[in-house]
């Protein structure tokens, strides 16, 4: 299912390099939320395929997903050692507080990893042609044009198969972790952001995967962002993230 991860990332740097003239038009870009076992990764990658046909952009750019990998790409935006991201993951039990991340001299004064994670999300977001999969990045990038937001739910007992398919776990164990990173995800999403990843209000597509299956799921974004596009323009992107 998904595409060589290091020739994606290799097409898609070398078509953010300055070119001679700017784009005539901004790059879209997609905000993933989810419950766990929900699909997301495989939603993100069949959006990623389909975009790359139907919105490539001007100059084409490959579309890039950033899920877990967004923890090594904050810390090289901001020349942070590999050693911090095993403290960094968005499903943990304990997150650090600002206390802990002083200790570890990860931040001076006033700077925590939460801005150094919102800061490299809204970079990756307006560089346009990428998918951002958790982090709260729908909530981060609420007010940047050209974003579409999507919440990925389905029934608990769906979830808990899938992932145990996915991850090759027994059902037991699925049982367990969903509902563990479930809690940690929106513990996360509280703490860095004081925003409830339950609120609709956040997202401007809810898709239940279950229903819809993921290849449905991921045609329905697809359509919606070139929707959107082609409804709205250059001129009135700024209502794309109404």
């Amino acid at each position: 299912m998904r595409r060589n991860s290091l020739d994606v990332f290799a097409r898609y740097l070398s078509a953010q390099a300055p070119q001679e003239k700017a784009p005539s038009i901004p790059k879209p870009a997609i905000t993933i939320s989810r419950e766990t076992g929900a699909g997301a990764v495989t939603v993100a990658y069949l959006v990623a395929q389909q975009l790359d046909k139907d919105c490539p952009g001007e100059p084409p750019c490959p579309w890039a997903i950033f899920d877990r990998n967004l923890a090594s790409e904050i810390l090289k935006d901001h020349n942070l050692s590999a050693k911090v991201e095993r403290f960094m993951p968005e499903d943990s039990k304990f997150p650090l507080t600002d206390v802990l991340e002083s200790l570890l001299g990860l931040h001076p004064i006033n700077w925590t990893l939460k801005e150094y994670a919102k800061e490299t999300i809204r970079k990756l977001v307006m560089k346009g042609n990428v998918i951002v999969v958790g982090r709260g990045a729908g909530i981060v990038t609420a007010r940047l044009p050209r974003v579409l937001h999507v919440r990925l739910v389905a029934p608990y007992h769906f979830r808990v198969q899938h992932f145990a398919e996915f991850y090759r776990v027994t059902n037991e164990e699925a049982n367990h972790l969903v509902r563990e990173r479930d809690e940690a995800r929106r513990r996360y999403v509280q703490s860095y952001y004081n925003a409830d990843v339950h609120d609709l209000s956040h997202y401007h597509l809810v898709i239940n995967t279950a229903r819809n299956g993921f290849e449905g799921a991921a045609e329905i974004i697809s359509n919606a962002l070139v929707n959107r596009i082609t409804r709205f323009g250059p001129k009135e992107e700024h209502v794309i993230s109404a």
